[in-house]
């Protein structure tokens, strides 16, 4: 008897040893594959690796490094959870069978910010790829064509995101949910979609029913519409018309009109905020939003919309005739001030010499039309940091020297 029990118990610890090591090695190949077909877009590090027999899967410390941003999102804790351990092996050994009900979470999402690492929310040229307008225009100055950066959600006191993610797939529904610290949050819920991983592309089967779409802003638009109109010299009530005009010039170049009750709807999301669910198709043209014929007497469809919980009507676009605004000539070309060795003012200055303006009060402008103003701190070949005051005491801001467009310096001009 003793026998057959210590012969159970070696059995059950080299079962257990077994699957250890069996899903590390299996987990270690799929990460590998993942790393390799993420290659052209970044750089993927897995972490550790840990799992337990209930059938989870576990990565710590993991990271993603994209190739268009400067910092890295960094990732505390990965689990994936199908329910048992064969299920995990199963899907392991062969992704393409994933179970028909799982669950992922990502816990410690941190995202640090500079001013330097993210492209605008639109283009810099104010168009997007397909050389348009672009229609979310949020600019932070007196020229509108300089728009929402990371440096400005610095200034702003935002100098990180951060939260926590998870997926939740079942036999009848997708959901998934990304939370962040003071920066809101987003919400899928799509009825009988499905995740699928097939020769290591992940693609996602359409759904019968539209894709349900939550945006909370949790306090961040109001902070972003009271620093931008801050920042342009003008009301915020001005600067979110602004924005809607943006929103109705970008339109205008793809032949379409906003509804007054869109255009409402986006003007008080941009002043306060709030939860916004909207019905999403992603197959569709325009994601499902309904356009209405320019000559048609037909029965108005509604893009199903609720705001803060409440139904809003007639929200639709309309179908016009295509106009884009030229852009006046004088308005893209650079005015180099006349010097004036009585008055002080911005002089442009080559960056080959900046290490003569230390401590001196300068103005950069990047490469996506950012512009930092401060304390000129150093001067390096790769970089230079210039310190702005932030509540009360400064903070340093490097920025690569390949990213800088211009560079003036605060001073008397020099007699012609």
């Amino acid at each position: 008897m003793k026998r057959l029990l210590a012969t159970l118990v070696v059995l059950v610890l080299v079962g257990f040893a077994a699957f250890k090591a069996g899903v590390w090695w299996l987990a270690d190949q799929r990460m590998a594959e993942a790393r390799q077909a993420l290659e052209p877009y970044g750089v993927l590090h897995r972490g550790s690796i840990s799992s337990g027999v209930e059938g989870r899967l576990v990565l710590k410390d993991a990271s993603w490094q994209d190739f268009e941003l400067t910092q890295p999102l960094d990732i505390a804790r990965v689990e994936l959870d199908t329910g048992s351990p064969v299920s995990l092996l199963s899907a392991l050994f062969e992704p393409a069978r994933l179970p028909a009900q799982w669950n992922l979470r990502l816990d410690g999402l941190g995202l640090t910010l500079d001013p330097t690492m993210l492209r605008n929310w639109v283009t810099a040229e104010g168009a997007n790829s397909d050389g348009d307008p672009a229609l979310f225009v949020l600019s932070c100055a007196p020229d509108p064509r300089q728009q929402l950066g990371s440096g400005d959600l610095i200034r702003m006191g935002i100098t990180a995101l951060d939260g926590e993610g998870f997926v939740r797939q079942s036999p009848g529904n997708l959901h998934a949910e990304l939370n962040t610290i003071s920066t809101g949050s987003l919400e899928l819920n799509w009825p009988d979609a499905r995740i699928r991983i097939q020769d290591s592309e992940l693609t996602v089967s359409s759904g019968s029913e539209p894709m349900s779409v939550t945006l909370r802003d949790g306090g961040l638009m109001r902070r972003i519409a009271a620093y931008c109109a801050r920042e342009a010299g003008i009301e915020t009530g001005e600067w979110a018309g602004r924005a809607v005009q943006a929103l109705a010039t970008g339109l205008e170049a793809q032949g379409l009109a906003a509804s007054d009750q869109l255009k409402a709807l986006y003007r008080q999301w941009l002043l306060e905020g709030g939860e916004v669910t909207v019905s999403v198709q992603p197959d569709q043209p325009l994601f499902g939003v309904p356009v209405i014929g320019g000559e048609s007497d037909g029965e108005r469809q509604s893009w199903p919309v609720r705001y803060n919980g409440a139904g809003v009507p007639d929200v639709y676009l309309s179908e016009a005739e295509p106009f884009i605004q030229a852009t006046p000539d004088v308005a893209v070309e650079p005015v180099v001030p006349r010097e004036d060795p009585e008055t002080e003012s911005w002089y442009p200055a080559e960056l080959e010499s900046a290490g003569q303006w230390i401590d001196r009060q300068v103005r950069v402008t990047l490469s996506n039309d950012n512009v930092v103003e401060g304390r000129l701190v150093s001067v390096s070949e790769r970089e230079l940091e210039v310190a702005r005051v932030v509540a009360g005491g400064e903070v340093a801001y490097p920025m690569l020297i390949r990213a800088i467009t211009n560079f003036e310096v605060w001073r008397r001009g020099r007699a012609q």
